[in-house]
């Protein structure tokens, strides 16, 4: 008899008992059946590759390698997809400002107006092309009809002002 028909008949005369082993460790009929069939492809290649001194003990011990490692690879598969997502959900931080931060800001920003109107309006108008329009100072010089230099000053001048009445009302 040839070494894959010996190897057959080994696992045709125990197959029934392998299934049972698997079922044991596995906890599942079909992923017994699955084991087994699998240990099976192993085992004839082993057995067509070398000869065993006792091939049930082998074809065991593959079944039982195979069942753990399913065993292993289904517990990791429920670890990854038994998520709780409103848990996580809680944990991620919000992109949205929180509700102190918003009145923070409000507060904040009717600051910088009443210090804005405090101020003469080129100096106001000054600040507002600058920081609020994204305007250059040589821009704000050609509107105004003053140099650069003095756009500076007012630009400066204004922005001081708005930092003082802020950090005097804090």
């Amino acid at each position: 008899m040839s070494q894959e028909g010996a190897a057959l008949e080994v696992y045709q005369s125990h197959r029934a008992s392998l299934v049972d082993y698997a079922r044991v460790i596995t906890g599942s009929e079909s992923t017994a059946e699955d084991v087994v069939q699998d240990a099976w492809l192993r085992f004839r290649n082993a057995c067509n590759a070398v000869t065993l001194r006792e091939p049930l003990h082998y074809l065991y011990r593959i079944v039982r390698n195979l069942a753990v490692d399913e065993n292993r690879r289904a517990a990791l598969e429920v670890s990854r997809c038994s998520v709780d997502v409103e848990a996580i959900t809680h944990t991620i931080a919000s992109d949205a400002p929180s509700p102190e931060d918003i009145a923070i800001a409000r507060s904040e920003l009717e600051l910088v107006r009443t210090a804005l109107g405090e101020l003469p309006e080129r100096t106001r108008i000054a600040v507002e092309m600058h920081r609020f329009g994204g305007h250059t100072l040589a821009e704000i010089a050609g509107s105004l009809g003053i140099s650069v230099g003095l756009a500076h000053t007012l630009v400066a001048d204004g922005i001081k002002h708005c930092h003082h009445r802020r950090n005097r009302n804090r």
